[in-house]
């Protein structure tokens, strides 16, 4: 089975003193981040922490926002709004491309038109030309 590298940053590999060591934080900071939702790893079926890459991504946001000053309230408001803001930026691209493929399928769709249904006939006595 072939594990895309999106599905394999979302799986979570690395157990709390591994995630400890690659982010830099305590396993205590760890624990006291989830505790306040700042970070969810999955847990395996017996409930150990299991770190993904996208967490050890997360965690060193935190630290970036924590060097820059900023309490726990507002680590996980920024968090909240950078993945919405994420998800919106996703969701414009899409409509993008449908809005594209719309004005292409319009586009080629008046080339194929009859004049009558343009607008575009001209009246000359005696009737259309």
């Amino acid at each position: 089975m072939v594990v895309d590298d999106e599905s394999r940053a979302r799986r979570g590999v690395y157990g709390i003193t591994v995630a400890s060591e690659l982010s830099g934080f305590g396993t205590q900071a760890l624990r006291f981040y989830e505790q306040h939702g700042l970070i969810t790893p999955s847990r395996t079926s017996g409930g150990t922490r299991r770190y993904s890459d996208d967490d050890l991504v997360r965690l060193r946001r935190i630290a970036e926002l924590i060097t820059e000053g900023v309490n726990l309230t507002g680590i996980a408001r920024v968090l909240d709004l950078e993945h919405a803001n994420s998800a919106l930026a996703g969701d414009n691209e899409r409509l993008l491309e449908i809005n594209n493929r719309l004005e292409s399928d319009n586009a080629e769709l008046r080339k194929h038109r009859p004049a009558a249904v343009t607008g575009d006939v001209r009246t000359q006595r005696g009737g259309c030309r």
